[in-house]
């Protein structure tokens, strides 16, 4: 599937808001394997290109911008009636019959703020009349600002910025103003759609991050779970798995795990992950809801700490049941980026940190100063774990900051945009 936006850019300043929505659309596109078509102004510099617009798979195609070797200069013409410029028409057919040409072998088209701005007004006219040569191309037109109300007694062409165009779909941000695009345009609400703009933070962090997200999923699970540390038994890494299983099978919450591990000496890590793996499935986990970055060749020794920050940033839970701390800094990292905090009440560094952090605790084995401890469950580990699991996503529910940053993550990502929003568009 081929897939055009009409944007008619005289470049790509990242400044420019538009342009972050169209690179935006650009990688949902390219990630589902479907070819963008960019059709900008032929004044556009193509020298200019960036980030995603260097992309190889990108099509560029340039829209005509001259009148008998004359620039054509854009007038904005946002007013309801009056007169167009002299040679409005002449541009007008010159565009028309380039964008025939241009959009002749796509499937669909999706238009920003063509159909809005008065600056565009002679490509929302010349648009109209290619789409008369194309009756089965699909239309999808954005509006980026508040829709305006619908002048009296507008007359044609300046009526073309309040009506609608055939086979097109209009599309707002917000669901609040739908009702004003649907007036504005004079089309059936049931024509029109709510796109939201995306928040990629993939597109803020570190190669080795980019790198993890490629091998698994960071933005959709409910519980997204980090856990650093050396892969040694006195971390209790599995643990970790076996609280995560109890709240995806008895809280029925989407849950991934990220172990950031790096070999230890006290143990084969090849015979450690098979058995938090297997304590993590027995307890309610799918295999692949668990991670180990050293499993990523470039960081079998390690993930880079900094990275590791990056990842506390958007997962929402910390859990730490260590055996033994002397502080416990990991906690540290993750309270510090908004994680809600389950720790081992039983390992005093734990105990201290966590009671000026408002921690939720738990009780595993521990060392103490000079003895350990080890608990006995009644009537079962995994009826506690059960009762806890519970407890923990009442909390995290209940916690307007982990909602929200939650929310944001899942809700508001490109891949819950896309999926929802703007590919079903497409079919």
């Amino acid at each position: 599937m081929k897939v055009a936006l009409l944007t008619m850019f005289n470049g790509l300043d990242s400044t420019y808001s538009l342009v972050n929505v169209v690179a935006e659309q650009l990688r949902m596109m390219l990630h589902d394997d479907i070819t963008p078509v960019m059709l900008v102004s032929e004044d556009c510099s193509l020298d200019s290109r960036h980030g995603i617009f260097l992309d190889n798979r990108i099509e560029w195609r340039k829209v005509v911008n001259r009148l008998n070797g004359e620039q054509i200069h854009w007038r904005d013409y946002t007013q309801a009636n009056g007169k167009v410029h002299d040679t409005f028409y002449q541009e007008v057919d010159v565009i028309a019959s380039d964008l025939i040409k241009k959009l002749a072998d796509v499937d669909a088209c999706f238009m920003h703020d063509i159909h809005y701005q008065g600056w565009h007004f002679i490509h929302n006219i010349a648009v109209r009349k290619a789409q008369e040569k194309l009756p089965d191309l699909k239309f999808i037109a954005f509006t980026h600002s508040a829709p305006v109300n619908r002048p009296q007694n507008a007359k044609w062409p300046f009526t073309a910025r309040f009506s609608p165009m055939p086979n097109t779909l209009y599309v707002y941000p917000t669901q609040s103003g739908v009702t004003a695009l649907s007036k504005q345009y004079d089309v059936p609400e049931g024509l029109c759609r709510v796109v939201n703009n995306s928040l990629d933070l993939l597109s803020y962090k570190s190669d080795a991050v980019k790198i993890l997200a490629e091998k698994v999923n960071l933005f959709s699970p409910e519980i997204l779970v980090v856990y650093p540390g050396r892969l040694t038994q006195g971390k209790k890494f599995e643990k970790v798995a076996a609280l995560c299983g109890a709240i995806k099978k008895n809280c029925e919450k989407t849950v991934q795990v990220i172990f950031c591990d790096f070999p230890s000496g006290d143990i084969s890590s090849d015979k450690y992950k098979k058995f938090i793996k297997s304590t993590g499935t027995a307890f309610g986990l799918d295999e692949e809801d668990m991670f180990f970055t050293s499993d990523i060749e470039a960081y079998k020794n390690g993930f880079p700490r900094q990275s590791v920050l990056e990842l506390f940033s958007l997962s929402n839970l910390f859990i730490c049941p260590s055996f033994s701390e002397s502080f416990g800094l990991t906690v540290l990292e993750a309270a510090s980026k908004g994680n809600f905090l389950i720790l081992n009440e039983r390992v005093p560094a734990l105990e201290e940190l966590g009671k000026q952090l408002n921690a939720y605790f738990m009780k595993w084995d521990a060392r103490n100063f000079g003895y350990d401890t080890h608990e006995k469950y009644h009537p079962s580990e995994a009826a506690y774990l059960k009762e806890h699991a519970e407890i923990i996503i009442n909390l995290l529910r209940e916690n307007p900051v982990i909602h929200a940053k939650t929310k944001a993550r899942i809700r508001y990502s490109p891949q819950w945009i896309w999926m929802n929003q703007l590919k079903p568009m497409l079919s």
